[in-house]
């Protein structure tokens, strides 16, 4: 399950940066943001993102360590919630890359598909991939202390490195139409349009 998802994440990532011929704008505001002390700063930044790893592999050690040999129904369910959530991460990333492909849609707000009913269906199947994580670490003794991981990634999602900053950068490049995306539309979870 890990080497798959971090596979396809790792390969999707790669193809976005290799088509993009400027610096992610979320490093290029930062480095802006912290001016000459950016070289600290980036440093910290990564020894935090190195440390967060080590809290995120949480599951993966129970999991490991676990010697029965047997698929409990956690690990099965496990299973199941991560293939959903790989499809829907999947099928997200293809359209928002389908959208962006058509030049016509320049400056315009992705609504098909997935993003119809939120405006980041990644973030929440990315989401779900780490409650997947979490609830097949549950047929392991100690899995339970795992719940600290979709409980941080729900947390950086929602209020740090996912949709806050996202949210801003889509206000300033399409405005009025954003706004609008975001009065009908739903953040994270997929949900009918707001009347």
């Amino acid at each position: 399950m890990v080497v798959i998802w971090g596979m396809r994440l790792g390969i999707h990532l790669l193809m976005r940066v290799l088509k993009e011929e400027h610096e992610d704008v979320r490093y290029a505001a930062l480095r802006k943001e912290w001016g000459e002390r950016q070289n600290i700063f980036m440093l910290r930044f990564y020894y935090f993102q190195a440390i967060l790893a080590v809290i995120l592999s949480n599951p993966f050690v129970w999991v490991i360590s676990n010697t029965n040999l047997q698929l409990t129904a956690f690990e099965v369910s496990g299973i199941i919630i991560w293939i959903v959530a790989v499809a829907g991460e999947s099928i997200a990333d293809a359209q928002l890359r389908s959208f962006k492909a058509d030049p016509n849609n320049k400056g315009k707000v992705c609504d098909r598909g997935l993003w119809y009913y939120s405006r980041h269906p990644n973030y929440f199947f990315e989401w779900l991939i780490w409650v997947s994580f979490f609830v097949f670490s549950l047929g392991s003794p100690y899995g339970y202390v795992s719940m600290i991981c979709p409980i941080l990634m729900l947390y950086f999602l929602l209020k740090i490195t996912g949709i806050p900053y996202t949210e801003t950068q889509s206000v300033k490049s399409k405005g009025q139409a954003y706004i609008e995306y975001q009065r009908t539309t739903s953040a994270f979870v997929p949900l009918p349009k707001k009347k």
